[in-house]
């Protein structure tokens, strides 16, 4: 993936397993598995021994924990966390899971999402005596929990997750019971497994298949599920509500042997390259995709079309993480870092380069460069995904319609900025289509706000647009 270098991220990936002896090594693994999702810091919990311990630290899984610090971890459940920072910024503190020790009892959160009310909760929590330790808003969580009336954990809880609004998928760890708590609107993916007796959980289900656990189903929507020693349990904490699950998932965050809800990703962005070929074609002599998220879309394109597929560019896998620092000038150096062009395969020919989307234009414009520059004749732009022309508020770093350069631009005049020969995007239908959702957005089950502007839920009080989703919006 490019999402260090063309400054679209998600914000995290998270990981939990109850019941098993080798927690805290099968966490990592897990979070291995899932560092696509977040480079900047990492972090484990480990519980179920009467205490909790933990270790995080800024960097990648393998650097966090690279000198023993697994062995010390004990304990027979844990929850892990691996971190790109949108709310809240960088920084040690921030990095989760995040762990609140009372006379009580301790209670750890990891969190995948954005709150879009973590200002305004977190303003009436201070006005009410609340500290915070932290500026992420997942600490929002853990004092709303603290304050809650209710007497049973499991109470205060679900009283508090009532109060949330936007993207938030949560683990949350104690000395005896683990939570595990998905938004309403269910926006991030978070799939429940088992592993012999244990139950494992994950944004992603390649974290299963690294550890040798099997896949049993999707937490839904509004769901909030207790496991103890006891065993399993589900409840409610929100009505139900159709599904609208961020379609970037598909299109760009997801790795291609995951499911995430029920697809296959490497399957649904073949089918984005069949149906960006229908509505897209063009004369060509070879077709190559972006490494990494794109080579599916393009294998689709290439079968679609008759035109060869070709591997024109190459990803270089051992930049350093310099390169992976979320500042416009490192992005900009970090194209020719990450990416090299194949000159004996796109010299003297015309080249369809795949992408899966164009977020601020820089990138692109270096890429097409790149290829002119290794000797394609013409170099014809297509991208998997419909043109970004509103902000996502749900956990992605585009958070101004200032930087998205289809915000205010036509695709003929940024075609002439990226210097491409033709520039093709996905339409919103043959999103869904492609992907196999109903072709009918009030029902599609995926959120399209940053492709049309209109949002399921309100922001900042109230609602973006006029949202096509209205059966499931917060009015």
């Amino acid at each position: 993936m490019l999402a260090e270098i063309k400054g679209l991220n998600e914000e995290c990936g998270i990981f939990g397993i109850w019941g098993h002896e080798e927690a805290a090594t099968l966490t990592y693994y897990g979070l291995h598995s899932l560092q696509h999702r977040g480079q900047e810091g990492a972090g484990i919990v480990v519980g179920g021994n009467g205490t909790l311990q933990f270790h995080k630290g800024l960097g990648l899984v393998t650097e966090v924990f690279s000198r023993g610090e697994l062995e010390q971890l004990t304990g027979m459940a844990a929850i892990g966390h691996v971190r790109y920072s949108t709310a809240g910024g960088g920084g040690y503190a921030n990095v989760q899971p995040l762990l609140f020790r009372s006379q009580g009892g301790s209670l750890a959160l990891a969190h995948n999402g954005n709150l879009v009310n973590a200002d305004e909760l977190r303003f009436r929590l201070e006005q009410q005596g609340s500290i915070f330790q932290t500026t992420s808003d997942t600490e929002v969580l853990a004092h709303l929990i603290k304050r809650s009336g209710e007497p049973i954990l499991k109470e205060r809880i679900k009283e508090a997750l009532s109060h949330l609004r936007g993207a938030f998928a949560f683990l949350i760890l104690t000395e005896t019971e683990m939570y595990i708590a998905l938004d309403p609107h269910g926006f991030r993916p978070l799939s429940l497994g088992r592993l012999g007796e244990a139950y494992v959980v994950a944004s992603e289900t390649c974290a299963f298949d690294v550890i040798g656990a099997t896949y049993e189903r999707e937490v839904e929507p509004g769901e909030l599920i207790m496991i103890n020693k006891q065993g399993i349990r589900s409840e409610r904490f929100a009505p139900k509500v159709p599904r609208s699950i961020c379609s970037m998932e598909y299109i760009y965050f997801a790795r291609p042997d995951s499911n995430v809800d029920g697809i296959n990703i490497h399957t649904a962005r073949k089918n984005l390259g069949k149906q960006l070929a229908v509505e897209a074609p063009v004369a060509a002599d070879v077709v190559t995709g972006v490494p990494d998220s794109s080579i599916s879309v393009a294998i689709g394109y290439a079968e679609a079309t008759g035109i060869p597929y070709e591997l024109g560019l190459i990803k270089n896998r051992y930049v350093g993480r310099t390169f992976i620092q979320p500042s416009q000038a490192l992005r900009e150096q970090g194209v020719k870092m990450k990416l090299s062009p194949v000159r004996g395969v796109v010299a003297g020919k015309r080249v369809v380069m795949v992408d899966d989307s164009i977020v601020r234009g820089t990138t692109s414009k270096r890429i097409v460069r790149m290829l002119r520059e290794a000797g394609a004749t013409e170099v014809h732009v297509r991208i998997s995904s419909p043109p970004i022309t509103h902000p996502c508020f749900y956990g992605i770093d585009t958070s101004t319609k200032e930087e998205l350069i289809a915000a205010k631009h036509t695709i003929e005049q940024i075609r002439q900025l990226i210097e491409a020969d033709s520039l093709a995007f996905l339409s919103p239908e043959g999103l869904l289509q492609a992907i196999g959702r109903p072709n009918d957005s009030a029902n599609c089950g995926q959120c399209l706000a940053c492709f049309t502007g209109q949002y399921p839920t309100k922001i900042g009080g109230e609602h973006v647009g006029t949202c096509v989703q209205t059966s499931r919006c917060e009015h």
